[in-house]
């Protein structure tokens, strides 16, 4: 059987970027493990369960989800979990990646493990794209060095933070995403003129945000030969 594990925030991750994929890839068969950083259960961003910020149909499937799945009430922690055991590697977006997801030893080492390995894949979501900034490949160099990549956009990170970088929940955010993967060497476009966006370089595959987290998935599926 085909399995993913889903390295998820503890600090606040997007509804619809996990939930979505966790239920596709789920429903085509795939044997899915969650962890996060420390083993305790993600925490959600309320703003992604916001009916007036994603509609109300969203906003009741995700925290249906979040509130019933025992993969999320119960995660394994990430330190415990070994990468190379699975077929793929799901890094879901939010904010709140970029307070620990992506600044973990144990998170980037599975991801170059499933971008490495020759036989596994990687998808990485919107803000989790930051972790693309501070990953290096076996050989010291930025991971991300000359690959084609999408992700949470300046653009769109405009309209959320103010003047000081502060996010609405008060908390500065640490980095933008599209600046540092692009100076680790990265080949950004988010391609803003299209509804989704979904890049797939070789072995990692990365996805623009909340709108293309079905399409990521039915890539992702695709890339693992799984029939959906």
């Amino acid at each position: 059987m085909v399995s993913a594990l889903f390295v998820v925030s503890e600090e606040g991750y997007w509804g619809e970027e996990c939930i979505e994929p966790l239920t596709t890839l789920t429903d085509a068969g795939v044997e899915i493990t969650v962890a996060t950083p420390s083993g305790q259960p993600p925490v959600l961003d309320e703003r992604s369960v916001d009916p007036e910020e994603v509609g109300e149909e969203t906003a009741e499937h995700v925290r249906d989800v979040h509130e019933s799945d025992e993969r999320l009430n119960d995660p394994t922690a990430l330190a415990a979990a070994d990468p190379s055991e699975y077929d793929a590697v799901v890094f879901p977006g939010g904010h709140g990646a970029e307070w620990d997801v992506t600044q973990d030893k144990h998170a980037r080492a599975a991801l170059r493990t499933a971008v490495e390995d020759g036989e596994k894949k990687a998808l990485v979501v919107c803000h989790a794209v930051g972790i693309l900034a501070f990953t290096r490949d076996s050989e010291g160099g930025m991971l991300v060095a000359g690959r084609e990549v999408t992700g949470f956009p300046n653009a769109w990170e405009e309209g959320i933070v103010d003047d000081l970088d502060m996010m609405p929940d008060g908390r500065k955010l640490p980095y933008w995403v599209e600046d540092e993967v692009e100076a680790a060497g990265g080949n950004w476009d988010a391609e803003l003129d299209s509804d989704t966006s979904v890049t797939v370089d070789g072995d990692l595959l990365t996805a623009r945000g909340p709108p293309s987290s079905h399409a990521a998935a039915l890539a992702l599926l695709d890339e693992l030969g799984v029939e959906y």
